[in-house]
């Protein structure tokens, strides 16, 4: 199997990515990237993974999607991908 192939990233919950969320997209920006976090309430109402980030352009080759139950599984999944592209997030 590939590298990431069918695999998820483990994702520390406790980590308090939540709260630098706003720091990570602005930091993201000044890297030339274009990012966005949002939160689909049909899916949360369907008790689906109702958190998606959203990035493309600067450094990342294409773009990159990470979802999630909560902000904290859906942020800690979009560091991991951003990690494995090669961008050294600092939060």
């Amino acid at each position: 199997m590939g590298k990431g192939m069918g695999r998820r990233p483990k994702v520390d919950l406790e980590s308090g990515v939540e709260d630098a969320t706003l720091l990570i997209l602005e930091w993201l920006g000044e890297q030339g990237v274009g990012a966005m976090i949002r939160v689909d309430a049909e899916r949360m109402r369907d008790g689906q993974s109702a958190w998606t980030f959203a990035a493309s352009g600067g450094p990342l080759n294409g773009g990159m999607r990470a979802d999630g139950a909560s902000v904290a599984e859906c942020m800690g999944r979009a560091l991991a991908q951003l990690r494995e592209a090669g961008l050294s997030v600092p939060f």
